[in-house]
């Protein structure tokens, strides 16, 4: 074998994606050292499990750590049940409410079973930062406190804009990048991987290996998935697509996606090469249907969560439903007894959590019964008016009830 040839293909792959890579000629002489000793480079992603459910922005650097095994290489999960209690800083304007441990156990055992649906679990070595955290002396703590400078903290834009706004920074969150930077001492991290956002903290991971006379890790940064609307995809933002949503609903919020955030999900997402990527921009130059090319990666993006068979079957019921304007085959089923208006059929029928925002779609016009839109929040939902013995609701072409009278 050719050594160096095949580290160069390996490296081709790895870059797919990728933002940027430090430094590059490291990452190719690591990877040519392991193709010669046999030893795979441990990759490392860390896990702040400070919610239960993650979305697609977040399964970005979990499909190029698959790919890293994919290459033979060992994937090295950390669970921050201590820095999850700090809650990651970054692009924050202010501190976190902190986790109990329990919260934390329990998030994380949330997170692994989404993040297994694209990392191979059976190849994945999962270590929590108890294990070296827990044992660690005040004076290891102060030491690793002194690899880092007030001025080089500072220098993180989070922590340096809130500082300069008057908006307190907590002694605990300034150790946050240290905390993070040692897991990679624990456990001899060769890469790390992360968004553009942690450059910051995995850059301070080779600065405290290089303290300690290890070999420095690379780093490879990855850019951060547009949500639905464009901005950068956040829960909060409500742009998001949860990872365990069932396949039609999936499938159905990929095609809400902006014409111009295809080229990211195919490169990001689908970790497509340059030229499949460029192909794709030049059939949408050259007058091709969006829709078209947006159906054909929804439907792989699905594939990679739920498998062939039911993204064949999303892509149908969503075709079924939106180009044909039919109804889906299933649909939760709602029974009333007496007149009741709209608003409260669609709380207590599951399609809205609560009156107000059932009032608020009726507003937008965004409800209908029987394919007819509702314009009065007010209105009615009863047998003796709708001369049917069941009505079809629905809010767009997404959330359907069947409402037997």
């Amino acid at each position: 074998m050719d050594i160096r040839k095949e580290a160069e293909r390996q490296l081709s792959l790895l870059e797919r994606g990728i933002e940027e890579v430090i430094p590059r000629d490291e990452l190719l002489a690591k990877l040519e050292r392991s193709i010669a000793t046999g030893i795979p480079l441990r990759v490392k992603l860390g896990i702040d499990p400070t919610a239960r459910a993650i979305h697609l922005g977040h399964m970005v650097v979990y499909g190029k750590l698959r790919q890293f095994q994919d290459l033979g290489h060992q994937a090295v999960l950390i669970l921050g049940d201590y820095t999850a209690s700090i809650g990651d800083p970054t692009g924050r304007n202010a501190q976190r409410p902190p986790l109990t441990l329990e919260q934390v156990t329990h998030n994380a055992q949330h997170y692994t079973d989404q993040i297994f649906r694209i990392v191979d679990g059976s190849r994945a070595e999962v270590r929590r930062q108890s294990e070296w955290y827990a044992s660690l002396t005040l004076a290891e703590i102060l030491q690793l406190a002194g690899s880092f400078s007030l001025a080089g903290l500072f220098s993180h834009e989070t922590f340096r804009t809130r500082h300069e706004q008057g908006i307190r920074v907590g002694l605990h969150e300034l150790m946050y990048p240290a905390l993070q930077a040692y897991d990679s001492v624990a456990v001899s991290a060769d890469i790390e991987i992360g968004g553009t956002d942690q450059k910051f903290n995995i850059l301070a991971g080779r600065d405290v290996q290089k303290d300690r006379g290890l070999p420095p890790q690379c780093a490879l940064l990855m850019p951060l998935l547009p949500g639905l609307d464009g901005r950068k995809m956040s829960k909060s933002f409500g742009n998001d697509i949860p990872v365990i949503l069932d396949a039609s609903e999936q499938f159905s919020r990929l095609m809400s996606m902006a014409d111009e955030s295809m080229e990211a999900y195919q490169r990001l997402v689908l970790l497509d090469s340059a030229d499949s990527c460029a192909e794709t921009a030049s059939r949408m130059a050259a007058g091709e249907n969006p829709m078209r090319i947006k159906l054909e990666l929804s439907q792989r993006i699905v594939e990679r969560f739920h498998g062939q068979e039911e993204a064949i079957c999303a892509r149908e019921n969503w075709e079924r439903i939106f180009s044909r304007r039919k109804t889906p085959d299933e649909m939760p089923v709602y029974t009333i007894t007496s007149p009741m208006d709209i608003c409260r059929v669609l709380k207590e029928g599951g399609l809205t959590a609560s009156l107000s925002e059932g009032r608020r779609l009726v507003i937008e016009g965004a409800v209908y019964v029987q394919d007819v839109r509702v314009s009065d929040p007010g209105q009615v939902i009863d047998v003796g008016t709708s001369g049917f013995d069941e009505l079809v609701i629905h809010i767009g072409r997404r959330r359907f009830l069947r409402v037997h009278l």
